[in-house]
């Protein structure tokens, strides 16, 4: 595929919605919805579960199976408490940040609809600056501007509630995109677009084609645990995101080197099966798609780990888009590194041959 660009109208108006739409985890269908409807005239047909994991297949006959995976999630909070004045303490739903809560606005998902609220905290004039104490999470609170706890429950506000940041979609110096939840809405998009190419170009596989956005990764890679074992595939290629670490506080000896506008990265770890993971790699050198390394300890974090150690194993890869200032409001990807990703896993299904079993035996 040439390198031409690839996102055009419609994909990015796609991408302004989706991320809009909040997608906590757990609560994951809504955005789910907004997906499958965005795939539907590219593909054969949708597998769902029962906890939400959405999948379009392409070849859906065939017996080799490859999936292509992102995860549909994004951080949130639970309301965990309301104190008799009518405040709202909270506990994480995934690994959202209390150190960036205080004077954020939130949305409180209720059955009557969404309710307004912020994240207070006391004003600098009234802290002791000796001793400041910082954020945390059995201090922060929510104001949904009640004073008693009846108040609040007249709003629909209870216990359980899940709690999103409103933060939208926008473009900062015409190539970043900046958002909340780009970790990993990206991905599923992404994906997406691979199908939406596969389907402009022609492309005919040899295999199934299971582009698949899971669920709850946030909280422990679950979705992709119960997805795999509905597919059963024989391949995965998994995409997540990853730190750019050129940001300051950021120990590159610790964490490597990674770079917004630099491209796709492409893992090292003990479930990225090397033989998948060296198909790709010459798959970027022929095409000429720039790309990173990245050496990761033990597991990956990602749902590769759900992928590779299911069914007996499954030969999987993770390839990952470099992303600013994970589990904030303002999450940033440049423009390029998101087409870069894209290219690469699009390239790299048209190497793979159905049948392939990747064994370092054969």
């Amino acid at each position: 595929m040439a390198k031409t660009k690839i996102l055009n109208k419609k994909s990015m108006d796609f991408l302004e919605k989706y991320l809009n739409n909040a997608s906590p985890t757990g609560y994951e269908w809504d955005g789910q919805k907004l997906w499958m409807n965005y795939l539907k005239p590219y593909v054969d047909t949708f597998i769902t579960d029962t906890y939400g994991s959405a999948v379009a297949v392409i070849n859906p006959e065939a017996d080799y199976k490859v999936v292509i995976e992102g995860h549909a999630d994004e951080i949130s909070w639970y309301v965990n408490y309301i104190s008799d004045d009518g405040l709202l303490y909270v506990i994480r739903n995934g690994g959202s940040d209390h150190q960036i809560a205080p004077s954020k606005v939130v949305n409180i998902h209720t059955k009557k609809g969404i309710v307004k609220g912020v994240f207070g905290w006391p004003a600098i004039h009234t802290r002791n600056r000796a001793k400041e104490e910082p954020p945390k999470p059995d201090n922060i609170f929510i104001d949904i501007g009640c004073r008693k706890k009846e108040e609040v429950e007249k709003l629909g506000v209870h216990v359980g509630c899940v709690i999103t940041y409103p933060d939208e979609f926008h473009i900062l110096n015409k190539k970043n995109f900046v958002c909340r939840a780009l970790d990993n809405r990206m991905g599923g998009f992404m994906i997406a677009e691979v199908a939406r190419l596969l389907h402009q170009n022609k492309k005919k596989l040899d295999f199934g084609l299971y582009i698949t956005n899971s669920v709850q990764e946030e909280i422990g890679l679950r979705g992709a645990q119960m997805i795999t074992e509905t597919i059963q595939p024989q391949v995965a290629i998994v995409t997540d995101v990853t730190h750019d670490t050129t940001t300051p506080m950021i120990n590159k000896k610790k964490e490597g080197h990674c770079e917004l506008g630099e491209g796709p990265v492409i893992a090292y770890a003990p479930a990225v099966q090397q033989k998948l993971r060296d198909l790709i790699i010459s798959t970027a050198e022929e095409k000429k798609i720039p790309f990173q390394r990245a050496a990761l300890s033990r597991a990956t974090g990602t749902d590769t780990d759900a992928f590779a150690y299911s069914n007996g194993g499954v030969a999987s890869a993770l390839i990952s888009l470099p992303l600013r200032y994970m589990h904030t409001t303002v999450e940033m990807v440049h423009q390029d590194d998101v087409e870069n990703v894209i290219r690469l896993i699009y390239e790299s299904l048209l190497k793979i041959k159905s049948g392939s079993t990747f064994s370092y035996f054969d």
